[in-house]
């Protein structure tokens, strides 16, 4: 009997493979798609994938005619993950990288004929308040920049959809995650007993999902053949409380040491009218001002009153996740946080360098 060649898989091109979600989307689609990563500064360094280097900033990618005429002739579908989301970035920046960034892909999926899968953010649907943007203008720029970037795509002439994530949480079992983030960080703070108040009120909901249930879900969606719609990646009605999120974190600090004093919560009226014109003051130290201005920054952006949508659960769109789910997915992050180099050991080994008297100056002042 002969031997049949395996089915072609078909040939997808990812950008952002190198980011926290990219990762995860190559582990859920390398085994039924043959992928192809846009590198530009990070490699992805992954045998599952080809990479090519380009810049999405540039006409054509940065690619000559006969090699952009070439990958667009092989390509078969986009997902556009890439984004930058460094708030601390100039907002002109954000903005290239975010609305640029996206129409230089979606010129590609036109020459190609092939959908487009846009990696958005669910919160495009909690704009800031004057003030806010006044004070915190790369996350302005950010979700300003995304929702701009939204509307581009739906304007574009090739089947797309719009894929709205909320905060990506590392994997739901090992909390692994492929980069640092910021609401990582100031989560392990309030383990370490750093975060003496937090802006928000304890019923906000903070939404967050691991990235493992993420990229299940847009697998689906890409499994399923799905082209068009905007689909919300959101816990939604199941998202942590803000309080349940301070508490889980305070029982997790309890299992490893002491457990710290919980932080207060405050009211966005009072973080805006009192607590941040405060800070900014001469009288606050600045390493003080700048940790509590990224946790504002942070908090006043992902938490939310009401809650997100969810396409989660719904067809061709991988599974809902439950409260329970993700408290066990939190643990999971902490636990994975704790034991790298930023986490408890760290801290444990300099309270006893401190004991013992051989930690660093800095560390002891």
């Amino acid at each position: 009997m002969p031997h049949l060649p395996p089915p072609r898989r078909p040939v997808l091109l990812l950008t952002g493979g190198s980011g926290v979600l990219g990762r995860a989307l190559i582990e859920e689609l390398s085994p039924g798609f043959r992928i192809i990563c846009l590198r530009h500064r990070t490699p992805v360094d992954d045998p599952r994938i080809e990479e090519v280097s380009a810049d999405l900033l540039e006409p054509g990618l940065g690619l000559s005619r006969t090699e952009f005429a070439r990958l667009a002739d092989d390509v078969d579908l986009v997902v556009h993950c890439a984004a930058a989301t460094n708030w601390k970035a100039e907002p002109e920046a954000i903005w290239r990288a975010n609305l640029d960034g996206t129409a230089t892909m979606l010129g590609l999926a036109v020459r190609a004929q092939a959908p487009f899968h846009h990696i958005s953010t669910a919160f495009v649907a909690n704009p800031l308040a004057e003030e806010e943007q006044r004070r915190f203008p790369g996350a302005a720029a950010y979700l300003a920049s995304k929702t701009a970037a939204e509307q581009a795509v739906r304007e574009a002439p090739v089947p797309a959809t719009i894929l709205r994530p909320s905060v990506v949480m590392g994997d739901s079992v090992t909390g692994r995650i492929a980069g640092a983030q910021g609401l990582t960080r100031a989560l392990g703070a309030i383990v370490k007993g750093q975060v003496p108040v937090l802006p928000g009120e304890p019923g906000a909901r903070i939404d967050m999902v691991p990235q493992d249930v993420v990229a299940r879900a847009v697998g689906a969606l890409l499994r399923g053949g799905v082209t068009q719609g905007e689909y919300w990646l959101a816990a939604g009605t199941e998202a942590l409380l803000q309080r349940e999120v301070v508490d889980t974190c305070l029982e997790f600090a309890d299992r490893h040491g002491p457990r710290p004093h919980p932080p207060r919560l405050i009211p966005l009226e009072s973080v805006h009218r009192l607590l941040l014109p405060l800070i900014e003051g001469p009288a606050f130290p600045e390493s003080l001002r700048r940790r509590f201005h990224t946790y504002a920054e942070l908090l006043l952006v992902f938490q939310r009153a009401l809650p997100f949508e969810s396409s989660l659960g719904s067809a061709h769109c991988g599974t809902a996740v439950t409260k329970d789910d993700l408290r066990r997915a939190l643990l999971s992050n902490l636990a994975a946080w704790a034991a790298g180099p930023a986490g408890l050991r760290r801290q444990r080994r300099t309270r006893s360098a401190l004991q013992e008297g051989t930690a660093p100056r800095e560390l002891a002042s």
